[in-house]
């Protein structure tokens, strides 16, 4: 009898495993989700105080395990609502499925908003359990709902899916971020850093958009980007010209790669922090004037001089102006600052985030342009 009951028991249990995990059972759960794989939020004009977010949606049956949504049609809807929660729960009530965000790989801000203050709406999508924190942030300097309609990418039929690529590419040019809504976050409230997003445009992303107390306060070109990546160590690769250091109006291509992380020190002087900054690269030339042979090691001493002097440029250049005119410490640098106080207490007496605008920077680099090639008028 007991054996009997025991076979029942595990027929029973073996019928319902079956059916939860059948074809048919998922297809039904799939038939009823509205996958989002973009926002946008934008400034409502018809009202005062209302926001327009858009939600591109795609096929959940499309949606594969891996989250990747390849070959996906789209649809992009918009509601005005009086914040990012009340426009999901609106959108819901719009359309015959649920709507879900654990897909969503892409939130645009329009500038608008961004100078604002979006610090309530990024603790309002970090509390949303569906949000993932490596979901992309970007400013755009359209409305986002323009953005999100004209990016069309040529490879990828999605934005979310070209963001994929995109974003894990920039660290072998430099030219922008991997921005990502659980760092922002994080460096929102943190006392030693501030938050960036990816600056867009539908025709280009390059540059990123410096935040400052939860509102955006400036914009830096892809130089400059370049320049905080490397300081920031996350960029593997990229090429520069540099002037020619033998023929006047001419310039070389190089490509260099951080042969050591960056070495930064601050101290205080006269009650001011002293930065010193120290970068090593390895490279080589990518192009160069007909005839001119660069295996020389006094030719390609001088090249590396050139990349000195350049990088020194660019990254002083960099460090001054995000102190100087948008007093927002994007790379961190307060994070070693804070080891010169003995308590959290005393470094937060201290006010880095006033203080960082009355740093000096002492930048040097150091690159080493090893390998060459001798091109010839044949």
């Amino acid at each position: 009898m007991k054996h009997t009951i025991k076979i029942l028991i595990f027929i029973l249990i073996f019928v319902i495993l079956t059916i939860f995990f059948s074809p048919s059972f998922s297809k039904v759960s799939i038939d009823n989700i509205a996958v989002v794989v973009a926002m946008g939020i934008d400034t409502d004009y018809d009202t005062q105080s209302n926001i327009k977010v858009s939600f591109q949606f795609t096929d959940a049956s499309s949606v594969s395990e891996s989250g990747s949504t390849e070959n996906s049609p789209s649809i992009l809807k918009t509601v005005s609502a009086s914040s990012i929660s009340s426009a999901i729960n609106l959108m819901n009530t719009f359309i015959d499925k649920e709507i879900t965000l654990s897909h969503c790989k892409l939130i645009v801000f329009s500038e608008e908003i961004a100078k604002g203050n979006i610090a309530n709406d990024i603790c309002t999508l970090i509390n949303n359990t569906q949000v993932r924190p490596s979901t992309n942030i970007v400013v755009s300097n359209c409305t986002a709902q323009e953005y999100i309609e004209n990016s069309k990418p040529l490879f990828e039929p999605l934005i979310s899916k070209y963001y994929e690529v995109f974003v894990s590419s920039s660290q072998y040019t430099g030219y922008t971020v991997n921005a990502e809504i659980g760092d922002f976050f994080d460096k929102m409230v943190c006392n030693a850093c501030e938050p960036y997003a990816i600056l867009g445009s539908p025709s280009k992303n390059i540059g990123m958009a410096v935040f400052k107390d939860g509102s955006l306060v400036g914009e830096l070109n892809a130089i400059e980007t370049l320049s905080f990546m490397c300081i920031s160590n996350d960029v593997k690769g990229f090429q520069i010209s540099v002037p020619n250091p033998n023929v006047e109006n001419e310039y070389i291509d190089v490509y260099l790669t951080p042969s050591k992380k960056p070495k930064i020190k601050v101290s205080l002087v006269n009650g001011s922090p002293y930065v010193t900054l120290d970068c090593k690269f390895s490279g080589k030339i990518m192009s160069m004037e007909k005839n001119a042979n660069y295996l020389d090691s006094k030719a390609l001493t001088d090249v590396s001089d050139a990349c000195d002097k350049y990088l020194e440029y660019i990254f002083s250049e960099y460090l001054y102006k995000t102190s100087k005119d948008f007093k927002s410490d994007i790379s961190g640098i307060g994070k070693y600052a804070k080891k010169l106080f003995a308590t959290s207490d005393s470094f937060e007496a201290f006010d880095w985030r006033d203080s960082f605008s009355d740093c000096f920077f002492d930048v040097s680099v150091k690159s080493n342009v090893k390998s060459a090639s001798l091109i010839s008028n044949s």
